[in-house]
């Protein structure tokens, strides 16, 4: 088992979780993720990572549940897509290859993060979610067989009611996945955002699944949970014109994860998500990894 952590957070502290510990699999992550930058340390206050109990990491598969960045990834309709330049490729003076590039990605696209500040003045930006909210166990409601059915559908109470009749109450502190179907549709822009059109006119022709504002309401009067992730590119549905899942959400520092990829490889329960964005200063979003750990 993961052992469980606990710091306050200035809106819904998450419970039953002791001070202090995040698990192994965190700590390997982001030492990996300070390697790979190639340069000095970062300032880490306030970000240390307690290791607990080594023999505790769970064992499993690794399912990625990020798409690549590419040219075509799929954005919001007025947002810029994914830019990748060639700074260097080839051999260097010294007879060695060396390669260097420079990108340019809008926040909101592809497999991201929502900043509570992304709807809610004031709350959480990307750097300054805790990562108790971004490494948690997960479960996944499968609301497929309605979403696939009617573009428009709406998640609502009764799902995840229906859903806990049969796997019990979501646990405080999970992450908190909901699969419509859509990821089968990915990169068909038409197909997954219900338009392939780009610009503000092809916004009023989206289509796809949501969160039922209704449904945001309750998950923060009845549930403590961590982060709310979609299979879509965005927890409100398409047709959403005042974004109030978003907004009911955020408004208590609960972060979204959108476009997450591979979620028709996951169990109803019994795994771990850990989920760490682009560490942008005051961002309201950003790419994220996403990786869950499914036991054997």
């Amino acid at each position: 088992m993961w052992t469980p952590a606990d710091r306050p957070l200035p809106a819904r502290p998450l419970a039953g979780r002791a001070p202090g510990v995040l698990p192994l699999a965190a700590a390997l992550l982001l030492g990996f993720a300070f390697a790979a930058c190639g340069g000095p340390a970062a300032d880490t206050r306030d970000t240390a990572v307690t290791v607990n109990d080594a023999s505790a990491f769970p064992g499993g598969q690794l399912v990625d549940l990020t798409y690549p960045y590419n040219e075509e990834t799929l954005y919001w309709p007025t947002a810029s897509g994914f830019q990748k330049t060639t700074d260097f490729e080839g051999t260097a003076e010294g007879g060695y290859y060396y390669s260097s590039y420079s990108v340019a990605t809008a926040e909101h696209g592809g497999t991201h993060l929502d900043a509570p500040v992304h709807f809610s003045e004031g709350r959480q930006a990307t750097d300054e979610i805790p990562l108790e909210r971004l490494v948690a166990p997960g479960v996944v409601v499968d609301v497929s067989e309605g979403a696939l059915a009617d573009r428009d559908y709406l998640i609502s109470v009764g799902d995840v009611q229906a859903w806990e009749a049969e796997h019990g109450p979501i646990p405080a502190g999970t992450i908190l996945l909901f699969r419509t179907g859509y990821g089968r549709f990915w990169p068909d822009a038409e197909a997954y955002l219900g338009t392939a059109q780009r610009g503000a006119e092809a916004v009023p022709l989206l289509h796809f699944p949501g969160l039922d504002p209704e449904l945001a309401s309750w998950l923060v009067a009845e549930r403590d949970i961590a982060a709310v992730g979609i299979d879509t590119p965005s927890i409100d549905y398409g047709q959403s014109t005042l974004f109030e899942s978003h907004r009911i959400l955020y408004a208590e520092n609960i972060p979204g994860l959108e476009n997450v990829a591979n979620m028709d490889r996951l169990p109803a329960t019994g795994f771990h998500v850990i989920a760490l964005p682009m560490k942008i200063e005051g961002g309201s979003g950003g790419p994220v990894r996403i990786v869950a750990v499914v036991p054997d």
